[in-house]
């Protein structure tokens, strides 16, 4: 009997992470697509050329990514309230409807039947664009965070490190799907396809059980649980939240920047019109990067016994990456797509920044930490994008402006992000059965 309850249990862990995985695969592919097809979608509802990039920014670095920020307190709230498996049903629910609507975004006359989404504002293709992009990435927001915590709570704490880079790896691979994805059909049709795969995950969440630690606290009644403001206090709690956040912000500056906007940049460095690198196959060679990134960085964390450790070794590896991608990158398009697949895998730490926002806290805050923390990171691509079009504006340099704002940018975040790793604690091997007072 003993036997086969190990086995049971053996095997709904083994569930419970490859439906994280997959989660995380579709959250990816979802997060990531309106990068890819940014140019044509907007194109094709009628932006004009000379305002695709702020109008891409508005959408996906400040939209979506307050979509984010918004949404991941909410489900990081509910995750450690009403439990990790509540949240993964509802945000995959949120994010999927709103893919499947964004498929049909179009301008409605002011008379008829679409006359009340004029009176609500959304008559417009651009504003039903926007006011969705917001929704799917509040739905986005919870995926990440109830998976990683889900799959920290169940598996042993000496192989919680490998569980969790396989799902950061598995689905980082969704942002290279999305890329194939959209070679073959149009974007309205990719949108359609990344909703419908959110549904059809639905159905494999069936078999997933509950954490047990979870549900400890539930029955304990322990007190404060999802209480936000507890991230804030006291200091040396607040201090471990800030410096969680602040260790993974240069990923999302090279995401958000550096991989997603390489036309504007590659413009200012003087690549001529037809020689530029594009955002979609960018976004998809620096995604191969991130997967072994992620691979090799958890693997690195596991075998040096360090978080830590593997943090610095490759926040060393993203200097070199952003240095070579400003130095050589724009070349060629061939020094630039593999200059893109270095700066991916330097940025591959994100597997061990989820598992450690996800190590830091008690029971009772942890699915609140780690919802919020990742979509922090994501957000802080708005202030990326701010300071990188407020400095390049600044310069008066013209055509250069953009590439040199990028560089000072980087130059501000990333030594940052090495100090704040001094400020946190190692978690390797740490027991998570413990609630925050």
């Amino acid at each position: 009997m003993q036997s086969s309850n190990a086995s049971d249990f053996c095997r709904s862990n083994a569930i419970a992470i490859l439906v994280a995985a997959l989660g995380y695969f579709v959250d990816i592919f979802d997060l990531l697509l309106f990068a890819i097809v940014r140019v044509d979608s907007l194109k094709s509802i009628g932006i004009p050329a000379d305002q695709l990039k702020p109008m891409g920014l508005w959408l996906d670095n400040y939209l979506q990514m307050t979509g984010l920020v918004i949404g991941g307190i909410v489900w990081g709230i509910l995750g450690d309230r009403r439990g990790r498996l509540s949240v993964l049903f509802g945000s995959i629910l949120v994010y999927s409807v709103a893919n499947i609507l964004n498929a049909f975004i179009a301008d409605v006359p002011t008379t008829g039947p679409g006359a009340i989404l004029h009176a609500l504002g959304l008559g417009s293709a651009i504003h039903q664009y926007g006011a969705l992009r917001f929704i799917a990435g509040f739905g986005l927001a919870g995926e990440l965070g109830a998976g990683i915590t889900l799959v920290s709570e169940l598996v042993s704490k000496e192989r919680r490190g490998l569980a969790t880079t396989f799902v950061a790896t598995i689905g980082i691979l969704g942002a290279v799907t999305a890329y194939f994805i959209t070679r073959l059909v149009d974007w309205r049709t990719a949108f359609m396809i990344g909703g419908i795969l959110g549904l059809t995950l639905l159905v494999l969440r069936v078999g997933v059980v509950e954490s047990g630690m979870f549900l400890r606290v539930q029955t304990r009644h322990a007190p404060s649980r999802g209480a936000v403001w507890l991230l804030l206090y006291p200091w040396a709690r607040a201090r471990r939240y800030v410096c969680v956040i602040l260790c993974a912000v240069p990923i999302w500056f090279a995401v958000g920047i550096l991989i997603k906007y390489c036309d504007s940049i590659g413009a200012s460095m003087g690549m001529p019109e037809g020689a530029r690198p594009s955002p979609g196959p960018a976004i998809m060679w620096c995604y191969v990067g991130l997967a072994l990134g992620d691979m090799a960085s958890g693997l690195l964390s596991q075998w040096m016994r360090s978080r830590r450790k593997a943090l610095w070794i490759f926040h060393l590896l993203t200097v070199v990456a952003m240095t070579t991608y400003f130095t050589v990158g724009f070349s060629s398009l061939t020094a630039f797509y593999a200059c893109a697949g270095f700066i991916g895998f330097a940025s591959g730490y994100w597997a061990i920044f989820v598992t450690m926002a996800a190590e830091q806290f008690g029971t009772n805050l942890r699915a609140t930490a780690a919802t919020t923390a990742p979509n922090m990171v994501r957000w802080s691509a708005a202030v990326s994008a701010f300071l990188w079009t407020q400095i390049d504006g600044m310069l008066a340099h013209g055509a250069n402006g953009p590439w040199q704002a990028a560089i000072i940018v980087g130059a501000l975040l990333i030594p940052i992000a090495i100090a704040a790793v001094i400020f946190l604690p190692e978690t390797y091997g740490r027991d998570l059965n413990y609630t925050e007072e």
